[in-house]
């Protein structure tokens, strides 16, 4: 792993782990919604065109000549949004989304007083195996977001360390609520990808952390019985939903079949809520007026910029955000490699004190 990139991921401070993130009321509220308003789809299919740009998120790159495909990622977890773009979807769910408590957290965490609500959203799962490789959430730059650039490209340009200048500053609040006995814990590099992980263990009920993820690699254990982990029939267009025949249960389906369902007690929810920060007024002010933003092109001719002093040879591609081979070099070359001490996922019914 190069060192002068790997200590670049850093959080702004330790995580701070917290019990009792929302109410018992807040958490039923939250779960009626997800219920009421599913089917939901896969996080891969929400995010990514081709499986390359899976893996320019992650760790790792692709082997010359080597072609991924889906099935080499399939994980049934599933995402949906309660708020984004600073507007919540479901007014019965305000004090969730506009939460004191979070904006009072996350103010504290980046000591600075200048914070404003920005995403919650969630995941779903039964049985699943660890979240992928190692990775950073997609962060956002001053300019380029997710709803005018690819998910993959944002992470690259946070793993090049080339764009900390327009990189915005966030905070998550992130809760899980799993009672299942195999796994279900969040794994996290707090010291960096360089030192050993630690890891917030399940059983969880509302308990999680308050970090910036997008500078902190962290991964999800696996969880449930392992003969569950993956569904036969389970496809890019699957999605999961509440089980109308069985109450508190869930069920995946692939267009009219369903290949899984999930009972209440292995199912794992994750509540994740994230802030924008901003470190002064004048912090605030350029984010608002546009004065210094950047766009695709411009961080293309970084890239390339940097790529030539680094003797790569290679033709740029017409179309860079959906070429495969231009994908696959940035991925090669701006790879942190893997964190140290990845553990494995539980398989086996962890011990009752």
């Amino acid at each position: 792993m190069p060192a002068d990139v790997a200590s670049t991921f850093l959080p702004v401070a330790p995580p701070r782990i917290v019990d009792d993130l929302y109410t018992e009321d807040q958490h039923q509220r939250l779960l009626d919604v997800i219920r009421r308003e599913g089917p939901w789809s896969l996080i891969l299919a929400q995010y990514f065109s081709s499986p390359e740009e899976v893996i320019a998120t992650s760790t790792g790159s692709i082997p010359e000549g080597f072609t991924p495909t889906w099935d080499m990622f399939m994980n049934p977890v599933f995402r949906g949004y309660i708020a984004d773009n600073g507007v919540n979807r479901f007014p019965e769910l305000d004090d969730c989304f506009y939460n004191k408590k979070f904006l009072d957290m996350a103010r504290s965490y980046w000591n600075t007083p200048y914070v404003e609500c920005d995403q919650l959203m969630f995941n779903i799962q039964g049985p699943s195996s660890a979240g992928g490789s190692p990775h950073v959430d997609g962060t956002q730059f001053r300019g380029l977001y997710e709803v005018n650039c690819p998910i993959w490209l944002l992470n690259i340009m946070a793993k090049s360390g080339l764009f900390k200048r327009w990189q915005a500053k966030k905070a998550q609040v992130i809760a899980w609520y799993y009672q299942g006995s195999i796994g279900g814990g969040f794994h996290y590099w707090p010291n960096g990808p360089q030192n050993d992980p630690a890891c917030l263990e399940a059983p969880m009920w509302g308990r999680g952390v308050i970090v910036e993820n997008e500078m902190m690699f962290h991964t999800a254990q696996g969880c449930g019985p392992v003969d569950q982990r993956k569904p036969a029939g389970l496809a890019i267009n699957s999605t999961m939903s509440a089980d109308p025949d069985v109450a508190g249960g869930w069920r995946i389906m692939t267009g009219d079949d369903v290949v899984a369902k999930i009972p209440e007690q292995e199912f794992r929810l994750l509540l994740h809520w994230n802030a924008q920060v901003y470190t002064d007024l004048n912090d605030l002010r350029i984010s608002r007026d546009h004065t210094d933003d950047i766009t695709t092109d411009m961080a293309f001719e970084i890239f390339v910029k940097d790529l030539r002093a680094r003797g790569e040879i290679f033709e740029m591609p017409s179309d860079p955000l959906h070429d495969t081979n231009f994908i696959g070099l940035l991925t090669r070359v701006y790879d942190v490699g893997k964190p140290k001490g990845v553990p494995q996922d539980p398989v086996e019914p962890r011990l009752v004190a």
